[in-house]
């Protein structure tokens, strides 16, 4: 497992009798000698600054929770393993506006308190030694809330009601409205997430079902997703689905979930067929698919005035909002490489994932006797896609840094594409290939950055990459030539 990387911003060392006098260290420790400080309540996103904390990785997290639609209520209590990696007097967790209960950790009660709207400040009894390892226990409920603004198009995401229950779409800062995390994509972790629903209902996640039972007149579902995952990635979706499940060629199994609106369209039973055949052919382009489990959740129910069209590379089973098509499948599926396996470090990153995923639509269809990926693009560069009313235009926006309101503009998915394409172009088939393959088995279940991807494109082109990158991904404006 590539080793994960999470920064923090380190605090002014606070001295140990300083410590005690505020509160943030008890006696004991302040007689060893050691030096406890508040671990950061951000790790400093370019666009999400506060999303995230300093001073430990999360290892595990349980999600146990039970979600009742008639109420909207959700109740949970969330355990997370984690390793400090300073000397902890204090942690923060993200929390949106839940209402949290009590917290534990190490088994003993914690004070905590709420600061702003995300923030959940924790003080252990002790402090936390640098290298340790320690559990946090938290229970909390409430209402979710489903958020909204200008990063997805003006669209609502996060916790997203449905008229039988509900489904997640937490991409990129959702996680907190359901569970308390740290929630930066820099931390990875393995997930257990355990959901109980009225009996009737079904719970569908990340990862395999390893476990479901009925007690009291309700259902629970165990899932676990036994590789790294970045909180934003981790769903539940809960309704009425008809679940079928098989195994690909390559033996990956594999779990779709329909909505019953959507299973009586003749195309919803194309969807699991074109799941298998991505998972096992981009392996044959990509190199292995990297996870245990395949598959998809199609939600068709939302509650009006909710009408969406989207989708969402939730890991190991996209969660599709409507029928999808072909390309559809493709390019979600190949997030299980680009965004799921290999993470962007920072949001700004994102187009890693999404230029990828429109390159592999143009690639397929090449692969598949359709028009040439060359081809394709240069039609788009001809001619962009429309961009809604308010944004900026298709040129306009510099797809390697777009800004927080404009990081899923389509310019960093169509004009990320056409940059690969055109690296591809640059470079040839055979060094692009490896670049990619490269790319994605150095930095498995780990995280990547633009400044990394071509430091490594230009040593495996043995070229001078520099004047290309600025003109295709950082720089505005339409490139002088196709």
């Amino acid at each position: 497992m590539a080793i994960l990387r999470s920064a923090h911003r380190l605090p002014l060392a606070i001295a140990a009798v300083g410590a005690v006098a505020l509160g943030l260290l008890t006696p004991a420790a302040a007689t060893a000698g050691i030096r406890y400080e508040p671990g950061a309540p951000g790790l400093g996103d370019p666009y999400f600054p506060d999303l995230g904390n300093g001073g430990y990785d999360v290892g595990h997290y349980y999600l146990k929770t039970a979600y009742d639609p008639g109420t909207d209520r959700l109740t949970g209590t969330t355990t997370i393993t984690a390793t400090a990696t300073q000397n902890l007097s204090r942690f923060n967790l993200d929390l949106y506006k839940m209402n949290v209960r009590s917290v534990r950790v190490n088994g003993h009660p914690a004070p905590f308190a709420r600061t702003g709207e995300r923030e959940l400040e924790i003080t252990p009894r002790g402090g936390l030694r640098r290298q340790s390892s320690f559990t946090v226990v938290v229970r909390y409920d409430g209402v979710p809330e489903t958020l909204g603004g200008p990063i997805i198009f003006d669209l609502p995401y996060g916790f997203l009601h449905t008229r039988d229950g509900a489904t997640i779409s937490s991409e990129p800062n959702g996680a907190s409205t359901w569970f308390p995390a740290n929630d930066n994509p820099r931390d990875k972790a393995l997930f257990t997430i355990e959901t109980t629903v009225p009996q009737g209902l079904k719970a569908i996640s990340n990862g395999r079902l390893v476990e479901q039972w009925n007690s009291g007149g309700k259902d629970t579902f165990l899932w676990r997703e036994d590789r790294p995952m970045a909180t934003y990635l981790a769903t539940a979706s809960i309704g009425r689905f008809n679940v079928s499940t098989t195994t690909t060629r390559t033996g990956i199994q594999q779990l779709d979930a329909v909505d019953p609106e959507v299973a009586s369209d003749p195309d919803s039973l194309s969807t699991p067929g074109w799941t298998t055949r991505a998972t096992d052919e981009l392996a044959g382009y990509f190199g292995p698919y990297p996870f245990t489990s395949t598959g998809s959740i199609i939600e068709n129910n939302f509650v009006p005035p909710l009408n969406l069209d989207n989708a969402i590379e939730t890991q190991t089973r996209p969660t599709y909002q409507k029928q999808p098509i072909e390309k559809g499948v493709v390019h979600e599926m190949s997030h299980q490489w680009f965004g799921n396996s290999v993470t962007p470090a920072r949001w700004k990153d994102v187009w890693l994932n999404e230029g990828y995923a429109l390159w592999t639509e143009k690639f397929w269809a090449e692969k598949h006797g359709g028009q040439s990926a060359q081809d394709a693009f240069g039609a788009l560069y001809d001619s962009p896609p429309p961009i809604p009313p308010g944004r900026p235009g298709f040129w306009d926006v510099p797809t390697a840094d777009p800004t927080r309101d404009q990081m899923f503009h389509r310019s960093v998915y169509f004009r990320g594409g056409m940059a690969l394409q055109q690296l591809r172009h640059k470079i040839g088939d055979e060094r692009f290939l490896l670049l990619t393959r490269t790319w994605l088995a150095e930095n498995e279940y780990g995280n990547g950055t633009t400044e990394e991807y071509e430091a490594l494109a230009e040593k495996i082109s043995g070229q001078d990459l520099g004047r290309f990158f600025t003109t295709w991904i950082h720089s505005a404006g339409k490139p002088p030539a196709w």
